[in-house]
């Protein structure tokens, strides 16, 4: 189950997503409202957490941006500003539920099963494209009869694309979600996970492959 999650202050993001991805989801992450709206847009997702006071677009924005342009996903506002008329605000722009800061991470948990529930969603075990098949619980990737491991960064990078197959992804955006914002990774790291995965991919005569598209990023494509 693919959540996303939007904060701007990096080591809350961060711990997070590890609580999240500790209970199976699946989290992308993004750091202001423009990104945001651009994710949600393109990606569905069961459920999205938002900040509130994010650069570009506020939090506020970004629901209203959302719901006008016809995305239905259940979101769940988690900031730091307590008073009543910011809650009630949320609520009647288009927000589902209302969580603040510093929150209990029990209660947190609930309310995210409660709201990814309301979809009718289920953590899921295999996320497939084309010909590919990813086992997420034992990163194991297959194609027809022939299947082969994957290693924990080969699995993380796959896991990205394989989420948004319809989507350039910026080197950027695979660093932050698999290195994380304040790790030292560089182009040259998501370069050579890349090559791991094609070799993998042309191991299994998959009809997937992953065209790097200059001053872009990356995205799959099908033969």
């Amino acid at each position: 189950m693919q959540i996303l999650l939007v904060e701007d202050e990096i080591s809350l993001s961060n711990a997070v997503k590890r609580i999240l991805e500790q209970q199976g989801y699946f989290v992308d992450t993004a750091y202001d409202g423009y990104a945001a709206v651009e994710y949600a847009c393109s990606t569905n997702y069961k459920l999205i957490i938002l900040d509130i006071m994010l650069p570009g677009l506020d939090g506020f924005d970004v629901v209203r941006t959302l719901r006008r342009e016809g995305v239905g996903t259940p979101i769940l506002m988690l900031t730091a500003r307590t008073s009543k008329h910011d809650k009630l605000a949320g609520l009647n722009c288009g927000a589902d539920d209302y969580m603040t800061k510093p929150f209990d991470t029990d209660e947190l948990l609930a309310r995210v099963g409660a709201l990814t529930r309301r979809t009718g969603g289920v953590i899921i075990n295999k996320i497939s494209f084309c010909d590919l098949s990813l086992d997420l619980n034992s990163a194991v990737l297959s194609c027809g009869g022939e299947s082969v491991q994957l290693s924990h960064k080969e699995f993380e990078v796959l896991k990205v694309f394989l989420y948004n197959p319809k989507m350039t992804v910026s080197t950027e955006s695979i660093i932050a979600n698999v290195w994380g914002m304040e790790s030292e990774a560089t182009d040259n790291n998501v370069e050579v996970y890349i090559s791991f995965i094609r070799k993998k991919l042309k191991y299994l005569a998959s009809r997937v492959s992953i065209r790097k598209i200059q001053k872009l990023g990356y995205r799959l494509e099908v033969s």
